[in-house]
Parts: C-alpha cells; sequence; structure tokens
C-alpha cells in the first residue's frame, strides 16, 4: 500500500473543544468563564467556548488564552499548571499541533 501525504484542516473551534474538554478534566477547575463545565462542553461542541478560550495559530504553532473558575479550597497555582499540562498534552497528542503557551486566567473562584 502507497502512502500518500494527506493535508488535514482542524477547525479553530475543534481546537477550542479539545482544550476545554482538557481543562474541565482537571481536579480543582470549576468551569471555563462563563460557566462552561465538562458536561456543557461534551453537549455544546464549541458553542460558547469563545468566552473562554482564545486561540492563537500559526502554521503547526498553537498559543492558548483561557480563563477558568477554579473551586474553593485548591492552590492556585497547582491548579493552572495542571491546567497548562493537560491542554498541552492533549491538544499535541490529537492533533499533532505545537503548543507554544498555555496562558491562564483565573476568573473566579466556586464553592
Amino acid at each position: 500500500m502507497e502512502n500518500k501525504n494527506v493535508d488535514v484542516k482542524i477547525a479553530l473551534d475543534v481546537l477550542a473543544v479539545i482544550a476545554g474538554l482538557a481543562a474541565t478534566e482537571v481536579d480543582g477547575v470549576a468551569a471555563l468563564s462563563g460557566g462552561l463545565t465538562h458536561e456543557h462542553i461534551a453537549k455544546q461542541n464549541a458553542k460558547g467556548l469563545s468566552k473562554g478560550i482564545n486561540l492563537n495559530v500559526e502554521d503547526k504553532n498553537v498559543r492558548i488564552n483561557m480563563s477558568i473558575v477554579i473551586k474553593y479550597g485548591y492552590n492556585v497555582k497547582d491548579v493552572c499548571g495542571k491546567v497548562q499540562d493537560k491542554v498541552r498534552t492533549s491538544l499535541e497528542n490529537m492533533t499533532g499541533f505545537n503548543v507554544t503557551g498555555v496562558n491562564i486566567n483565573v476568573s473566579g473562584l466556586e464553592d
């Protein structure tokens, strides 16, 4: 069987969904900014993700800016570090993109 080069294009909405789902899987994250939880993202796909996630893509490099709400009682620095690692790993593994940065803005705390 012959290997052919295939050009795959991934919509920005798909990248945002992957990043949002990855972030909300981290223990201590209550939601993305705008109240989107893991379940909301999975059901709604990309609807409303622009409130919490901004992507800058050049070639195969992506930089992510996202706002999250952290659960009260969790260490903010630790949760943000875990979110950065999870988002980077998920995007790189699922898309082949090089994640050049994951910037986190903590927009609130939730009980």
